[in-house]
């Protein structure tokens, strides 16, 4: 179970990278730009959506936000461009 959670935090890790690297690909629009920008400042940012006092509803926004933040993010960038920035990450 750890393991597949080490996984599943490395891939959000480099898809996060990959996202950074497609805001500045000149191919990207500015709406996804935007997007993007907002949702990797809202990840590395302490201000939450419920603050991280409340003990389960604070870990439970980042625990789901950030991944479907992420997932939406990805369908504004265009594919090519998201692929391109992808093996950049793997490199």
């Amino acid at each position: 179970m750890i393991a597949g959670i080490r996984e599943r935090a490395r891939r959000l890790r480099m898809e996060a990278h990959a996202l950074y690297l497609a805001a500045r690909h000149p191919d990207t629009p500015w709406y996804a730009r935007a997007m993007v920008a907002a949702i990797l400042v809202y990840a590395l940012t302490p201000v939450d959506l419920i603050p991280d006092v409340f003990p389960i509803l604070g870990i439970v926004d980042d625990i789901i936000f950030v991944p479907l933040a992420f997932a939406l993010a990805v369908r504004f960038v265009p594919a090519q461009v998201l692929s391109e920035c992808r093996s950049r990450v793997m490199q």
